[in-house]
């Protein structure tokens, strides 16, 4: 999320307006992400977030919208796309293409612990169960072929031996994704960023219990295992090393694995899927860091971080236990 289109408060307000969710009280610009627009908005009827779309196309983002809508009509926790009159997902603001949608209640926990990774396993396997029923089809639009085109326009800003991994890793992640193994992983729609910073808690019962998952822009249809791997190596890692907690990764694989069973053949690659996910974020990083889009408000993230991660788990490829 950025500020790459600055939005008139009067043009919001008569979005909300033409949607019926009352008058506009307050539209605030949120600072953190990267890829969007987006802006908190107050309204008489409630609390919602304004996006507008600065790179998927019209054609993409109805992908995105009705998948949220089918996940929050099978009790999964996520924002609900508001429709027009006509029933429509998707509109204009700004002259871009645009969604509102409800805000989420809660907070981030950005040191989770063992509860919080054992909720956000359950979800995510309760989350990609309901997904299988999704008539909705598109591919996930910073997988293999996104990689391929990218990484000949970030080597040129590197240093020889990181050029060298960034190569390196692309084409050992090309020959496992051309296996047949990897090519029978169970499919469907992901979320594909399910980072700390996009799931909420909330903490009014008295402990902290997951109330939402959102930021669904990069979803996409990809093996369900990637979508574990990223979380993993967020949700389950220690920062400063990037080395993967094992006493987090296990009660989340555990959580996980009751709601939606891993294949063998899952387990075997999950290794190499945890490269693949380092490798996804290292590449986006690295992007945005020597690429940068101009915008009001920006925080591009560190790559080398992700670098760290991919290394360690190249070093020290992780199986869980049976």
């Amino acid at each position: 999320m950025a500020v790459y289109t600055e939005v008139a408060f009067d043009e919001a307000a008569a979005l909300l307006q033409a949607l019926g969710l009352g008058e506009l009280k307050d539209l605030q610009g949120i600072r953190s992400g990267i890829e969007n627009t987006n802006y908190y908005a107050l309204s008489t009827r409630g609390q919602w977030v304004v996006t507008l779309f600065e790179r998927l196309t019209r054609t993409q983002l109805p992908y995105f919208l009705e998948l949220m809508r089918h996940l929050a009509q099978r009790g999964i926790p996520v924002p609900a796309p508001q429709p027009d009159a006509a029933g429509h997902l998707l509109h204009t603001l700004a002259g871009k293409p645009a969604a509102v949608v409800t805000r989420l209640p809660g907070s981030h926990r950005l040191a989770p612990g063992v509860a919080h990774a054992r909720q956000v396993g359950a979800m995510l396997g309760r989350m990609h169960v309901a997904g299988l029923g999704f008539p909705g089809g598109q591919p996930h639009l910073r997988g293999l072929d996104w990689w391929v085109r990218t990484v000949p326009e970030v080597l040129p800003h590197l240093d020889a031996p990181t050029a060298r991994l960034l190569s390196e890793e692309l084409a050992w992640q090309a020959r496992i994704a051309a296996t047949p193994e990897a090519a029978d992983l169970p499919r469907g729609p992901i979320h594909a960023d399910l980072f700390r910073d996009n799931v909420m808690f909330d903490e009014t019962a008295g402990e902290d219990r997951l109330c939402g998952f959102f930021d669904f822009y990069f979803a996409g249809t990809e093996a369900l295992l990637f979508d574990v791997a990223v979380c993993l190596n967020d949700w389950c890692i220690d920062h400063a090393s990037g080395r993967l907690v094992e006493d987090l990764a296990q009660p989340f694989l555990q959580a996980y694995r009751q709601a939606r069973p891993l294949a063998p053949a899952e387990l075997a690659l999950l290794p190499a899927m945890l490269r693949a996910a380092a490798f996804r974020f290292w590449l986006s990083r690295l992007w945005d860091w020597h690429l940068p889009r101009a915008a009001a408000m920006l925080q591009p993230k560190d790559p080398t971080h992700f670098e760290r991660v991919l290394r360690d788990r190249i070093a020290h490829p992780w199986q869980p236990q049976a």
